[in-house]
C-alpha cells in the first residue's frame, strides 16, 4: 500500500474516531442533562399534586378522579396514589407508547430519570403518598433530534477536514513526487536536480539529493576530464594537438571496413623540405610552423563531421574525411589554408605539398595510402607548391542521379526488396548479447543487396533515411517475434531519422504495439547523437517506458562531450573501433579504455567493443573491463 494511502487511510480513521467520540460524548452529556430535568419536574410535579389533594382532604373517589384527570394529560408514564400502609388507592401506567425515536437508539440510550414523590397529609395526619414518573417519549425526540443535528454537524466538519487534510496531502505529494521521480532517474543513469519544496523536511531531502547528484557530475565531469586527457596522451601528437599516425591509421582502416562505410577521402599534406627549414629556421620556429600546419588542416576538418586530421610523422599531415563525394574543392580550401599559414615563415619558399586521394566503397587501405603517396610524390617532384587529386575506382553500376536513386529506394521499400544481415555480439565469457542488423537494400529481383554505405549517403541528402528506418525495425521486431529465443537485435537509427519529430512519433507508435521490444536494441552513432542532442534526448524520454534498450555506436571519438550524456538513461555504448585495434600493444589506449569502462560501469551502463578484428585485441578487452565485444575476430560458438 503506497504512503499516501496509507496517510489518506489514517486521516479517514483519525476523523472517524474523533467524530464518534464526540458524538458519544455529546449524547451522554444531552442523555444526563434530560434525565435530570426529568428528575427535578417528576420531583417537582408530584410536590405540587401532594399539595394540592392534602389541601381538598380527599376521598378515594376524588384520588381517583385527580388522577385519571392528571394521567388523562399525557404528560405522565406512571401516576400512583397510595395510601400510608403502600396499598394502592389510585393508578394509571402507560403500557405501549411511541417514544419518538427509534428502538435501537432507545436501546442504546435509555433514559432513566428518578420517580418524583410525596406526601399527601392533612393537618399531621399523612393520607398517601404520590408516585409520579413524566413521559420520556419527548425527551427520547428531543435526544435523537440533537443525535441527528450533531452528526449532520460533524459530517460536514469531517467533509471539510478530509478537503483540507486532502489539500495538505497533494501538497506534499508534488515535492515528494518530485523527490522520487529524481532517485528513480538516478536508478535510471539519470542525474538530474529538483527545485526545493517549501515543506521544511522534503526540503532538507531535496537537499540532500541535489547534494548527492551534483556530487555525482562533479566526479563525473572530473574523471572524465582526467579520461580525456589520457586518451589525448595516448592518441594525438604532442606538438600539434592532432591525431597522431596510429590513431589516424585506424580510423582509415575502421572507414574503409565498416558496413556502413560510404568512401571518402584521404588528403596527405607534407611541409617543402622540412629539414632544409629546419636548418634555417631553427628548431623553435620549426615547431611553431608545424603548429601553424595543424591549424590550417583544423581550420578545414572542423566544417566536415567526422573528419579527422592528423600527424603523420615530422613533415607528414593528413585529413580523413567520411562520404566526400567531391574531394577537389576541400583539397583548394585545404592548399589555401596551408599556403596562408606557412607564409609567415616560408616567404618565397615552397611551403605545402598536398596529395589527396577520393576511394570509393570496397577500395583497401593500402591501396588508397599507396595512390595518395603516389600523388604526393609527384607534387614534390615538381619542386613547388602545388596539389594533386587522384580518383580511385571500383567497378559500380548504381545510379548517378538523385532523382534515379530515389526511385529505385521507394521500389525497394514498396517490392520489400528489403532484409537483415546481423553479425553477432558476443560477451566476454561466451554468450550472445544480440545480433547487430545493419540494413540491406535490392534494386530488383534478380540483383544482388546492397550494403547501407551503398544507399545511406544519398538515402541522407535525400530525406529518406526514416522509411529506412522504420522499414529495419519492423523487420527486427518481425524477427525477434518469429524467434523467441533470440536474446536481442541491435537495429541502428540514422541521426537525420531522429532529428524529426514526426519519425519519432512514429517509431512509438509502432514499437507500443508490437511485442518483443524488451529484446530491441537501438543505437545511435555517437556524432549524430551529439549534433542533433536535442532530437536525441528527446527519443531517449520518448522510448524510456517502451523497454527497448537504446545505446551509442562508434563512442569515443569526442570524449570529451561525454558529460552531456549523464541524464539520458542510456543502457549502453560501443566503443569504436579505432580505439580497439591494436589495443594488445598500446598501453595508453588501455589506459584510456579502462577508465571509460570504469566511469560507464558506474552509470549502469554495458561495455562493448566494435571493429575487433583478431584475437589478440580481443583478450586484451577483459582487462580493461569490457563487457562484449563485436567484428571479425568474434564469432558465435556452434551449437
Amino acid at each position: 500500500m503506497s504512503m499516501f494511502r496509507q496517510l489518506w487511510l489514517a486521516i479517514i480513521a483519525s476523523t472517524l474516531m474523533a467524530l464518534a467520540g464526540s458524538l458519544l460524548v455529546s449524547m451522554l452529556s444531552a442523555r444526563a442533562y434530560l434525565e435530570s430535568q426529568l428528575s427535578i419536574k417528576n420531583t417537582d410535579n408530584a410536590t405540587a399534586l401532594a399539595l394540592s389533594l392534602s389541601q381538598s382532604n380527599p376521598d378515594a373517589i376524588t384520588v381517583e378522579l385527580v388522577v385519571a384527570s392528571l394521567f388523562d394529560g399525557g404528560h405522565y408514564e406512571l401516576v400512583r396514589v397510595a395510601d400510608p400502609q403502600g396499598k394502592t388507592m389510585a393508578e394509571r401506567v402507560v403500557t405501549d407508547a411511541d417514544v419518538g425515536a427509534p428502538r435501537w437508539f432507545t436501546q442504546l440510550l435509555p433514559i432513566h430519570a428518578q420517580a418524583g414523590q410525596a406526601q399527601i397529609s392533612s393537618g399531621w395526619k399523612q393520607i398517601g403518598t404520590v408516585t409520579l414518573i413524566s413521559q420520556s417519549r419527548f425527551a427520547y425526540a428531543a435526544l435523537w433530534k440533537s443525535a441527528q443535528e450533531m452528526v449532520m454537524a460533524l459530517s460536514l466538519a469531517g467533509l471539510a477536514g478530509g478537503y483540507m487534510g486532502t489539500l495538505v496531502l497533494r501538497r506534499l505529494r508534488r515535492p515528494l513526487n518530485a523527490v522520487i521521480d529524481q532517485a528513480q532517474a538516478i536508478t535510471e543513469r539519470r542525474f538530474v536536480t529538483m527545485e526545493e519544496p517549501a515543506v521544511p523536511e522534503l526540503k532538507k531531502l531535496s537537499q540532500a539529493m541535489n547534494a548527492t547528484v551534483a556530487r555525482l557530475k562533479t566526479m563525473f565531469d572530473d574523471e572524465a576530464q582526467r579520461l580525456d586527457g589520457v586518451r589525448r596522451e595516448a592518441n594525438c601528437d604532442t606538438l600539434t594537438g592532432l591525431a597522431n599516425r596510429s590513431n589516424f591509421m585506424a580510423r582509415l582502416r575502421d572507414t574503409v571496413q565498416a558496413e556502413h562505410s560510404a568512401g571518402g577521402a584521404v588528403f596527405i599534406a607534407r611541409v617543402a623540405n622540412l629539414a632544409a627549414v629546419n636548418q634555417s629556421l631553427g628548431r623553435k620556429d620549426t615547431d611553431e610552423l608545424l603548429r601553424a600546419f595543424g591549424r590550417g588542416l583544423v581550420s578545414v576538418s572542423r566544417n566536415y563531421p567526422d573528419a579527422l586530421a592528423a600527424r603523420l610523422n615530422g613533415a607528414d599531415f593528413a585529413v580523413l574525411v567520411p562520404e566526400l563525394a567531391a574531394p577537389q574543392a576541400v583539397a583548394d580550401q585545404l592548399f589555401q589554408a596551408l599556403t596562408n599559414e606557412a607564409s609567415a615563415y616560408l616567404q618565397d619558399r615552397p611551403s605545402t605539398w598536398l596529395g589527396c586521394g577520393h576511394f570509393p566503397p570496397g577500395v583497401e587501405m593500402e591501396t588508397i595510402l599507396a595512390q595518395v603517396d603516389m600523388a604526393l610524390a609527384a607534387v614534390e617532384a615538381e619542386g613547388r607548391s602545388g596539389i594533386k587529386v587522384v580518383d580511385l575506382h571500383v567497378a559500380d553500376d548504381t545510379p548517378k542521379t538523385s532523382e534515379e536513386w530515389s526511385k529505385l529506394i521507394h521500389r525497394a521499400l514498396e517490392q520489400k526488396w528489403v532484409r537483415l544481415v546481423s553479425f553477432p555480439v558476443m560477451s566476454l565469457d561466451g554468450n550472445l548479447v544480440h545480433r547487430e542488423c545493419p540494413l540491406r537494400l535490392m534494386f530488383d529481383e534478380r540483383g544482388e543487396w546492397q550494403p547501407a554505405g551503398k544507399f545511406l549517403p544519398v538515402a541522407e541528402r535525400l530525406k529518406l533515411t526514416p522509411q529506412l528506418d522504420l522499414a529495419a525495425v519492423a523487420l527486427g521486431l518481425d524477427e525477434l517475434e518469429s524467434k523467441p529465443q533470440l536474446t536481442g537485435l541491435a537495429i541502428n537509427l540514422s541521426a537525420s531519422s531522429i532529428h524529426l519529430p514526426e519519425f519519432r512519433a512514429d517509431l512509438q507508435r509502432l514499437l507500443k504495439r508490437r511485442s518483443g521490444t524488451q529484446r530491441l536494441w537501438l543505437e545511435v552513432a555517437e556524432s549524430g547523437a551529439l549534433s542533433h542532442f536535442d532530437a536525441f534526448k528527446a527519443l531517449c524520454a520518448d522510448l524510456r517506458g517502451v523497454g527497448c534498450k537504446l545505446g551509442l555506436e562508434h563512442f569515443g571519438r569526442q570524449f570529451s562531450e561525454i558529460g552531456r550524456l549523464h541524464d539520458l538513461g542510456l543502457d549502453y555504448i560501443k566503443v569504436d573501433g579505432s580505439f580497439v585495434r591494436g589495443l594488445d600493444g598500446n598501453p595508453g589506449n588501455q589506459a584510456f579504455l579502462k577508465g571509460l569502462s570504469t566511469i560507464a560501469h558506474s552509470i549502469g551502463l554495458k561495455v562493448i567493443a566494435e571493429g575487433v578484428t583478431n584475437s589478440a585485441d580481443l583478450q586484451a578487452l577483459g582487462p580493461v573491463g569490457f563487457d562484449g565485444a563485436t567484428g571479425p575476430a568474434v564469432s558465435e560458438p556452434s551449437s
